[in-house]
Formats: structure tokens, sequence, C-alpha cells
């Protein structure tokens, strides 16, 4: 077979990939309206294919297991968190990381179930969604750091620093979808400001680490 014939041989089944492909992302676009308000545990495989109008066998076809299909869901609205965060270099370090904690705000804020899931960690030790849950975590310290001290390779301390504010920052967003309270911006305002001192915090204890100027403003 010339290579001609070979890629004329290749072509449908790079149509079916493609469809596929195209199915899957389907499917979990469906997943994540389906679940962004509701539990794992409070919806079936019946109830997810009724209610995407599909068979339940397409669903095991793709993901083979409702833990599968879950875990794909989470993964898929995570990525666009975590892509987002590390988007907009070009921005002043201070929207950069009022734009980051905007939009992880609006995530916890639309996708509530998920949220939680992700923040607590699964059923019991899953060690699946807790990689996801590390996965979002590294990649805000990544951001925090790159705006800060130009760079993502920071020491321990610097990092345990930035690693406390964000574990503090889902603590205090599962309390805030639970009890929507303050209005968006307040609550990211908030934030940042305990960002500042989890900085000036870290300048105090390794001066090479020094504090980005609008955090020594907020001292004032």
């Amino acid at each position: 077979m010339n290579i001609s014939d070979q890629r004329a041989a290749a072509r449908p089944r790079a149509r079916g990939t493609e469809r596929s492909v195209a199915r899957r992302a389907e499917l979990i676009a469906i997943g994540r309206r389906l679940f962004a308000d509701t539990s794992y545990d409070a919806l079936s495989m019946d109830d997810i294919a009724r209610q995407a109008h599909v068979a339940k066998g397409l669903i095991y076809y793709y993901f083979q297991s409702k833990r599968g299909y879950y875990l794909a869901i989470i993964q898929d609205s995570v990525a666009d968190l975590v892509t987002f965060a590390a988007s907009g270099l070009q921005l002043p370090q201070l929207d950069r990381v009022q734009r980051t904690i905007d939009s992880y705000l609006r995530y916890a804020e639309h996708n509530q179930a998920a949220y939680r899931t992700v923040v607590s960690g699964g059923v019991g030790f899953d060690t699946e969604v807790h990689a996801i849950r590390d996965g979002v975590r590294e990649a805000i310290v990544a951001t925090i750091a790159e705006g800060a001290y130009g760079r993502t390779d920071i020491a321990p301390l610097a990092r345990m620093g930035l690693l406390a504010w964000v574990c503090s920052v889902e603590g205090a967003t599962l309390d805030w979808i639970d009890r929507p309270e303050l209005p968006r911006d307040i609550m990211r305002e908030l934030l940042v400001k305990t960002l500042g001192g989890a900085m000036r915090a870290i300048e105090e204890l390794d001066p090479s680490y020094p504090a980005p100027e609008p955090a020594r403003r907020d001292e004032a």
C-alpha cells in the first residue's frame, strides 16, 4: 500500500476519532450543567441519561462508570479555571491577582457541588480528586509567585506562605457559597488584602522575597 492509499484508509478513522472527541466533549458539557449544583450521590446514571437525552450505555462507553464521568467533568471545569489563572501575563500584578481571585470565586459560585467535591477531596480519601485539588492549588501558587516575584521556582518558605493563603481561601470560599452574605467584589477585595498580609509575612521571614508595592501600601 502506497502513501496515498494509507492516507485514504486513515481518513474514516480520523473522522471517527473527531466525532468521538466531539461527542465526549458534548457529554462533559451536559454533565457540567447537571452537576453544577447537584451532588454526586444525588444523581443516578438513569437520571443522568434521562436528563441528557442519551442512552446510558453511551456514557459507560466513553467514561466506563459514573465516577469516571464525574471525574472527567470536574477535570474539564477545573482546567478552564487553571488556564484562566495562568493567562493575563501582560496585566499589572495587582490586576492579575484580582482577576484570578474573581474567576476562582465565580467558578465556586457557579459550580458549587463540584467545588465542594474538589476542596473536600471527594468521598473518603479519593486520590484522583485530591490530585485535581492539588493541581489547582499549585496553579494558583504559581500564578501569584510569577506576578509577585517574577518566577515560579520559589523557596519553600515563600511557597508555604502562598499555599497557606490558598488553603484559607478554600475554607472562606466554602463558607461564602453556603452563606453568600458578601457581594463577590467585596469578597474578592478581602482575599486580595489577606494575600497582601501573607506576602508581608513572607518578606519579614525572608527579605529576599519582598512584598510587591501594593501589598506594602495595604499596610499603611
